[in-house]
Order: C-alpha cells, then structure tokens, then sequence
C-alpha cells in the first residue's frame, strides 16, 4: 500500500509492522497521525460505537498486546484499552443509538460519527487513517485503509476503544432485557439471538432497519392484523 503525501506517494509494506505507517508518515513530517475505527456495523441490535486515537511518536507509543480488537480475547481488549486510554496522546469514542442508524442508515452514521470522533480529539491531527471508508471534510490529508486495524497502530487502538466501549454497553443491556442474550452475542445475528426476536419480538434497542429485524417486525403486524379480536 502508498500513503499519497499530496505531491508524491509513499511505498508502505504491509508485513512491515502495525507501527510502520505512522513511522512513515513522521518521517515526511505528520507527527500526529490519528486513526478511526467503528464497532458495531453487523449487529442488528445495541449502538454504532466509533472511536478515534492519537499515538504518542516513536517508542513512547508503542502498546503492549495491540492489534485488531477482533483478533484479542475479551481480557486482552480490556488490558489494551486500559494501556491506550492511560497513554495515548488524545482519544474519544462516539456513540451512535440504534434508532439514529435506522433514521439516518448504517453508511452515514458510520461516516458522520468518525468525522466527530476526529473533531472531538483534543488535539487536531496532521493526518487521519480510517479502517474502511474514507471520512471526507476534516481539513487534513488522510487515507482509508482495508483491514487497517490489523496494520495501522492507530486504527487498532481506535478498534480497541470502539469495541470495548460497545461490548460493555451491550452487557448493561443484558440487564434490561436479558432473554436476547446480548451479553453473551453483543447484538449480533446468531442462532439464539434470531430465536429470541421470534420469540419475544424485537427490544427498543433493536435496529428495525435491518432485515432480520424488520421481518419479524412484519410477521408479528400480520398476526395483529388477522386477530379477529382487534
């Protein structure tokens, strides 16, 4: 993969480490470099939760244990997360409700709510990396990234604080509504969790855009309508 460095681009080898871009980029001058990442995109219940880093350069920000929230344990994500919020130069977490991905849809909800992780940085970054989709409108270079929380240091502590942040949200909702087992699928599509929408219905924190969750909404309307009692 290059960095595009507006005049020139810049050869990165993927194998060359999870710090390598931000290596690279300090080199040519961008000292802080931000990443972007979401949690919550395929679950079709809970919130669309998006977190935003800053690294400290060199050695300094170098974090024991990270990588792509996906590939750690729950206890590893929870020992990262406490080592970028403890060291990272500047971090934020924006939370998106279900009800605001149903109004505004999943994409643009994703996009609106990197671009504020970024503003709400308490400093302002010389370059942005996003994992996925490029962010549009913040006034510095950046670059998006496939798979960039398993390459870019500053992606994956974003994708730490994401997923930590929204699996501890979907724990709190097990509480509310236990018999959907969000604890345990954090809203995900699985097997028990489609048997419990069929059986209890969807919860106010179901995201009724999604298809899954949309049909059962249809097929429990269509029993109401053939109730001859109504």
């Amino acid at each position: 993969m290059t960095i595009s460095l507006t005049r020139r681009r810049i050869p990165v080898r993927r194998d060359a480490g999870i710090y390598a871009y931000e290596r690279t980029l300090a080199r040519s001058g961008f000292t802080t470099v931000a990443g972007a990442d979401e949690a919550g995109r395929g679950a079709c219940a809970g919130p669309l939760v998006v977190g935003a880093a800053v690294l400290k350069p060199g050695k300094r920000g170098e974090i024991p244990g990270l990588a792509d929230s996906k590939l750690l344990t729950p206890a590893a994500r929870e020992r990262a997360y406490d080592e970028v919020v403890a060291r990272a130069l500047a971090w934020s977490v924006v939370i998106v409700p279900p009800d605001e991905v149903d109004r505004v849809g999943l994409h643009r909800s994703n996009i609106v709510a990197m671009r504020r992780a970024l503003a709400r940085l308490e400093l302002t970054p010389s370059y942005v990396l996003t994992d996925g989709f490029p962010v549009s409108g913040l006034g510095v270079p950046g670059l998006a990234m496939w798979k960039g929380d398993q390459v870019a240091a500053c992606i994956a502590a974003a994708s730490v604080i994401a997923k930590v942040t929204r699996d501890r949200i979907m724990c709190e909702l097990h509480e509310r509504w236990p018999h959907y087992g969000f604890d345990a699928h954090k809203g995900y599509v699985t097997d028990d969790h489609q048997q419990a929408l069929a059986t209890h219905g969807p919860s106010p924190v179901h995201r009724r855009s999604y298809a899954n969750v949309a049909r059962v909404v249809s097929l429990g309307d269509e029993g109401l309508r053939g109730d001859p009692d109504l």
